[in-house]
């Protein structure tokens, strides 16, 4: 009895296997590509808002792009070592029968909480708002600020 070994197994070789699953690989890109906008919505400009968040000897300091966000319309929080930003930006609408060419700005709840390294003084942050940026400076509790020791 003769068995052929092509029977059993396909005939690619190292090469061509490696070819098929590099081309398979390309159409599930191209086909994850093409539904994601269907099933996720229409793709976003990112996290808003962006924010920066630098550090001093004395605290932290918060900076966040909020154009078009009115002062009032914002929730700032701290609880533990987080640092909570929400609120509310509102587009106004261009009017009816207005066709868009281009719609990359969004409006919406928005909610962010940032973890802080350390420990913070809840009882001193203070928060300010100029030209669509806020401003938020969280100040290091005490026991988290580096202490100078002399040697004797």
């Amino acid at each position: 009895m003769v068995i052929s070994r092509d029977f059993f197994f396909p005939s690619w070789t190292r090469g061509s296997l490696f070819d098929e699953l590099g081309r398979m690989q390309q159409q599930m890109m191209r086909l994850s590509e093409a539904l994601q906008p269907r099933l996720f919505g229409h793709p976003t400009a990112g996290v808003f808002p962006a924010v920066n968040l630098t550090e001093d000897k004395e605290g932290y300091y918060l900076r966040a792009e909020l154009p078009g966000v009115k002062p009032d319309a914002l929730d700032i929080q701290v609880s533990g070592r987080n640092l909570s930003v929400s609120g509310e930006r509102v587009i106004e609408t261009e009017g009816d029968g207005v066709r868009y060419h281009r719609r990359e700005r969004e409006g919406g709840k928005f909610s962010r909480i940032i973890g802080l390294p350390t420990d913070i003084d809840a009882e001193k942050v203070t928060a300010k708002m100029k030209n669509g940026i806020l401003t938020i400076h969280v100040p290091k509790a005490e026991t988290a600020k580096p202490k100078q020791i002399s040697v004797a």
